[in-house]
């Protein structure tokens, strides 16, 4: 299968951070992108400058790294804010603009026309001044669609190399997002970006949609997190690009343990079933689930937990199955007959009717009253 033609931008250290009650220190942002780097990611949204003289501190740090990514700056389409950014020595500024009459009569009082002139001057001046941009239309999702192909025809026309659509409410289904996202990249001459939120929880399923239709960079943020409902995960997006997009370059080893120094950082526990890097993602109870995959993993896990830096887990309970537990028993170095594995397979499954988690301590428990009763 040809790779699907596509670059990643994290945005986890400006939109993630965005997350209410979260704030990264410079340092935490350093490894954060540190750790984005060694994946591979493409481009990091370094955060937006202009927000406090701290914030611009830690985007020039972060560009100052010398990483293998591309150090972005995010800016309204207002003067000061791009001078922040250039003056951080970052690559590419993000300049953002609200397209849908919703968000510029509520937030400007302006015509969308007169919105749009002011920030063509803004991508003049930003290049102008040597540095490219990305030109993001806020709110794209609910713009009517003739209007938002002027605009990003217009940003392409003044020199903007990337065109960004935001679904800034998570209103989008995925195939709403097919159909916007192919007739923008089918009438405008530049990669158009797919930004999504996950306030119906269709980010990733968006993301990678509008990768199949055409989109060129997928913004991401690690655990989802960002506001309201968050944002599409990477570590979600990365392992759909490698199972169904034959994109294999990313080294995927490392996401277990950034997306749990994330969790630390940002104080925003991972669900226990987070896909891929959660607790219970390759972990398993069923007897039936567990008696195949010590035969072969692939009956019951798409990919391998190794893949991606996780590990897989048995846990007993009221499904376990002999076969399971024998595994298990076995492995805490333990020799039990089989009167008293069928006596803790009775014993387990009790256990956890009444609600009690067998763990090693509670096993070994058993185990013990197995082996003095027969």
């Amino acid at each position: 299968m040809k790779p699907w033609n596509i670059e990643i931008c994290d945005v986890t250290l400006r939109d993630g951070e965005q997350t209410p009650g979260v704030s990264f220190s410079c340092q935490e942002k350093v490894e954060i992108a540190q750790k984005l780097d060694a994946i591979g990611i493409e481009v990091i949204e370094a955060g937006f400058p202009a927000v406090s003289p701290n914030e611009k501190l830690c985007v020039k740090t972060i560009a100052g790294l010398g990483l293998d990514a591309h150090i972005c700056g995010f800016s309204r389409a207002r003067e000061a804010d791009i001078q922040a950014a250039i003056d951080c020595d970052v690559d590419m500024v993000s300049i953002f603009i609200p397209t849908s009459d919703l968000h510029v009569r509520v937030k400007f009082k302006k015509s969308p026309r007169s919105v749009l002139e002011d920030a063509l001057g803004m991508i003049d001046f930003a290049r102008d001044h040597g540095v490219k941009v990305r030109f993001a239309a806020e709110d794209a999702s609910r713009t009517e669609l003739p209007f938002l192909k002027e605009v990003y025809q217009r940003a392409a026309d003044h020199g903007a190399v990337l065109l960004s659509f935001a679904d800034t409410v998570g209103c989008l289904i995925p195939n709403e997002m097919n159909r916007i996202m192919s007739e923008l990249v089918r009438t405008v001459d530049r990669p158009f970006c797919a930004h999504c939120h996950n306030d119906m929880g269709c980010a990733v399923a968006n993301t990678i949609t509008a990768a199949e239709a055409g989109a060129f960079q997928l913004h991401t943020t690690i655990n989802g997190i960002g506001e309201r409902s968050g944002n599409a995960s990477l570590e979600e997006v990365l392992v759909a690009l490698r199972m169904k997009g034959g994109v294999d370059r990313y080294d995927l080893s490392y996401l277990t343990g950034l997306s749990h120094t994330v969790e630390k950082y940002s104080g925003i526990a991972l669900p226990r079933n987070k896909p891929v890097t959660g607790e219970l993602a390759f972990s398993h109870e069923s007897g039936i689930h567990i008696a195949a995959i010590l035969d072969d993993p692939a009956t019951y896990e798409y990919f391998p937990p190794e893949l991606v830096g996780n590990e897989r887990h048995f846990i007993l309970g009221k499904h376990t199955g002999k076969k399971a537990l024998e595994h298990v028993v076995e492995s805490m170095g333990c020799e039990l007959t089989e009167t008293q594995i069928c006596r803790v397979l009775d014993m387990v499954k009790d256990h956890s009717e009444h609600k009690c988690n067998i763990t090693p301590a509670v096993l070994k428990k058993l185990i013990r009253k197995a082996q003095e009763n027969t």
